[in-house]
């Protein structure tokens, strides 16, 4: 009798946006999400007071807290496990060291490389949504992150891994 081997995939993808990439140095807080917007896995945020907010428009990179973490709370739908959200209320799991996997909108992302936060819509790149991270600098309508670094390339969700150093603006 033969063996039939067989391969599913070319390459693996890195998973859902929010989800922990490694462990164990990794370090979530929770904090209340305010405001009247909910806030997708894997997004940007700021503290504002005890909550967070998402980060955005005109913050810059001394206001970044952390990345909404998908470690307690499902996503929305069986069919869409990627697609969860934190809606305004909730109890939000704040990823603030360590590595995580995040959406990168644009560039491509290579180990050890800058990590830059959209603060501002640009007409040259219409699809790059605020407080979206990338992997490029649009100057003026981006922020580098000190403490934040690349952790390889995105797979063909866009999907990557973000590196997290050291606790930011707890």
């Amino acid at each position: 009798m033969m063996l039939n081997p067989q391969t599913i995939g070319g390459s693996m993808p890195h998973g859902f946006a929010g989800s922990y990439a490694r462990q164990p140095d990794m370090l979530v807080v929770t904090a209340p999400l305010a405001g009247e917007e909910s806030v997708p896995f894997g997004a940007a945020m700021k503290r504002s007071g005890a909550a967070v907010v998402p980060f955005g428009a005109g913050d810059t990179a001394a206001q970044f807290a952390g990345v909404a973490a998908r470690t307690f709370k499902a996503g929305a739908s069986v069919l869409t496990q990627g697609a969860g959200e934190y809606l305004p209320g909730e109890a939000v799991a704040l990823f603030q060291r360590g590595s995580i996997q995040v959406c990168c909108q644009m560039g491509d992302p290579v180990p050890g490389g800058t990590v830059y936060v959209r603060i501002k819509a640009s007409e040259s790149y219409p699809d790059a949504q605020v407080g979206g991270f990338e992997a490029q600098a649009d100057e003026g309508n981006s922020v580098a992150l000190t403490a934040a670094q690349w952790g390889g390339g995105k797979d063909a969700d866009g999907v990557a891994e973000l590196v997290l150093l050291t606790r930011q603006n707890v």
